[in-house]
């Protein structure tokens, strides 16, 4: 009955609740508790659904944003560095990966005002802003360039353009002459030809006649000669011999209006040939059907006026060139694909050796001014070589190099050009800078002098021929005489004795060239003994006092200068190039060898940083 009684009074509730109708006290505070519980219950419901949805919102908004970010343009994005860390470095043992995308870069043009003068354009990543190299090179003097490498294109900068050598060895007279293995003095611009007559180079250096410059023929043969120090034997092909031997051959053609025969001279070795042909002829031909090597060597004597005619096909379309070497004082000259050169009478037996790549581009390039035309051309197959005239020839060769015949072309032209004064006077006048008198025709240059020395002397030691020896020894003359004594001897601070490049007034004090006048006083001093070398000794010893003195004052902090007109003259300082700041240095590396004092080791050191930017301290 109870329970019934309850189920009952329930059962009013739920219709009175329904109807809003009053019920007994009993029964309300049964009903207001039942009522609280279910307003909790769905009040937590909907804060939670509510919370959800809220978190939802959020979710999705966030994941809008990330996503827009990403497709936004690289230039609008923030930039990010991406810097290792010490301990990722150790995990990985390497960088950390790019940004994706960090490849396709895209830039924005900026002016850039430079020392508030001029405006560049320039480009802008983010905060990072790019100059144009070619503005960068001129403004900096420094040097790039575009290059392949392993099939990939990249950009290579250096601070300067020219490189140290390693000192090989302790110098000595006989070796290789500083880095002059890699000099090819034959195909500057300024050297006009190598003449027919004497072997050696033609200069324009201050001229566009062309003359005799006693520096750039013993460079050229001090190059040679290293060359032949330092590089492989030759390939060599033996022509116009009867007998078939390893690497000869032999096709001569004679026409019917022309002679050839073989003939003995027991004073000669080797099968020698008499010749006879009407200038008019095709002259007697030897065919040689050579595409690998261009150096022809031969010896020959003339006994009427004639020539020697060599064919090239070359990397031109068209008609071959023709190089013809006439008898006669003819420099050069170029016409129609025919290049000639003149080689004196050869009326008695002499060795003619050329190089038929350089005489075939000089030909070509010749120009009236100072400067030899620049040119492509290469020949590809020496077809064959002419004879014209009436002569003797004999031991044809066609090889890859011939540096010794170089080399004492180079040296027989010194033995024979020296004058009564021991010195090679130099032809042409020459003004050093403003402020310095010119130096007129048949002034002598220590480094003419120094350089000179250092080819006779490695001639006597190949040859023992003491021709060149004493040679060598009469060059010491001009350095015992000063300036106004048509000599090469100044004085800094009425102290230190200082062999002139230039014997200028004022004086110049020239750094290069006063050392390689020492080089070339140690190589007579060494070579020719306590007894004739001694005078060598002494004015070596002299000049290397002199430099360890006065060498700080060549040194700018970064970089050399030339020379000491700006305590001379008062000017600003001379700034040497790169290949002269590195001649300095190589210089320095060879008198270390020689003579141990700390200062030529720690210029060395400090001249070597300055190539790849480095600089002096400031206060």
């Amino acid at each position: 009955m109870q329970y019934r009684a309850l189920g009952e009074q329930h059962a009013r509730f739920r219709i009175n609740a329904q109807h809003n109708l009053l019920v007994s006290p009993p029964l309300l505070l049964y009903g207001c508790d039942l009522t609280m519980r279910c307003l909790v219950t769905r009040i937590n419901h909907k804060t939670l659904i509510v919370i959800c949805a809220v978190f939802a919102l959020i979710t999705v908004l966030l994941w809008n944003k990330c996503s827009s970010e990403n497709d936004l343009p690289l230039k609008n994005r923030p930039l990010l560095e991406f810097a290792p860390t010490p301990e990722n470095e150790e995990e990985n043992d390497q960088a950390p990966e790019p940004p994706p995308g960090s490849k396709d870069v895209n830039y924005e043009q900026i002016d850039c005002l430079i020392n508030e003068d001029i405006i560049i354009k320039g480009r802008r990543e983010g905060g990072e802003v790019f100059l144009p190299f070619s503005w960068v090179e001129k403004y900096f003097d420094v040097y790039g360039r575009l290059v392949q490498y392993d099939g990939m294109e990249r950009f290579e900068f250096s601070h300067s353009y020219s490189r140290v050598y390693a000192q090989r060895e302790p110098y000595h007279p006989d070796g290789v002459f500083m880095s002059f293995e890699g000099y090819n003095v034959e195909v500057r611009e300024r050297v006009k030809c190598i003449s027919g007559v004497e072997g050696v180079p033609i200069s324009t250096q201050w001229g566009p006649q062309g003359y005799f410059y006693p520096i750039q023929i013993a460079q050229y043969g001090l190059s040679h000669y290293s060359k032949n120090l330092t590089e492989k034997p030759p390939d060599l092909r033996i022509y116009g011999i009867s007998e078939e031997k390893e690497g000869g051959s032999s096709s001569w053609v004679i026409p019917n209006c022309c002679t050839l025969s073989k003939v003995q001279d027991h004073g000669r070795s080797g099968i020698i040939y008499h010749f006879g042909s009407p200038e008019n002829s095709d002259g007697v031909t030897l065919i040689m059907d050579n595409a690998k090597d261009f150096v022809l060597t031969f010896d020959v004597k003339f006994m009427t006026n004639g020539s020697v005619s060599v064919v090239l096909e070359t990397t031109e379309k068209g008609p071959p060139y023709i190089i013809h070497y006439i008898t006669s004082t003819l420099l050069i000259s170029f016409k129609d694909r025919e290049v000639i050169y003149g080689i004196g009478p050869r009326a008695t037996w002499s060795t003619f050796s050329r190089d038929l790549v350089t005489d075939l581009r000089k030909g070509v390039g010749l120009s009236n001014t100072k400067v030899v035309k620049s040119t492509k051309i290469m020949p590809r197959h020496v077809v064959q070589l002419v004879l014209r005239g009436s002569g003797y020839i004999s031991n044809i060769t066609v090889s890859s190099t011939a540096h010794m015949a170089a080399f004492f072309a180079a040296s027989d032209w010194l033995l024979h050009n020296q004058d009564e004064h021991g010195g090679w006077p130099i032809r042409v006048t020459r003004k050093l800078g403003e402020g310095f008198k010119s130096l007129e025709p048949g002034w002598y240059s220590a480094m003419a002098q120094g350089q000179a020395m250092s080819t006779l002397v490695r001639a006597y030691l190949t040859t023992h021929n003491p021709a060149y020896l004493s040679a060598a020894i009469r060059a010491l003359s001009p350095f015992k005489r000063t300036s106004e004594q048509r000599g090469v001897k100044a004085t800094f601070m009425n102290k230190y004795d200082w062999y002139e490049e230039y014997p200028t007034t004022p004086s110049s004090f020239v750094l290069n060239g006063f050392i390689y006048s020492l080089i070339g006083l140690y190589d007579v001093a060494e070579t020719a003994g306590n007894k004739l070398g001694r005078e060598a000794g002494i004015l070596f010893n002299q000049g290397l006092d002199s430099l360890k003195a006065m060498l700080p004052l060549f040194d700018t902090g970064s970089g050399t200068v030339y020379d000491l007109r700006h305590f001379t003259l008062g000017v600003a300082p001379n700034l040497a190039r790169w290949d002269y700041h590195t001649t300095h240095i190589n210089q320095l590396q060879l008198l270390n060898s020689i003579d141990s004092a700390p200062i030529f080791k720690d210029y060395v050191k400090r001249w070597k940083t300055y190539l790849k930017g480095g600089r002096a301290k400031h206060n």
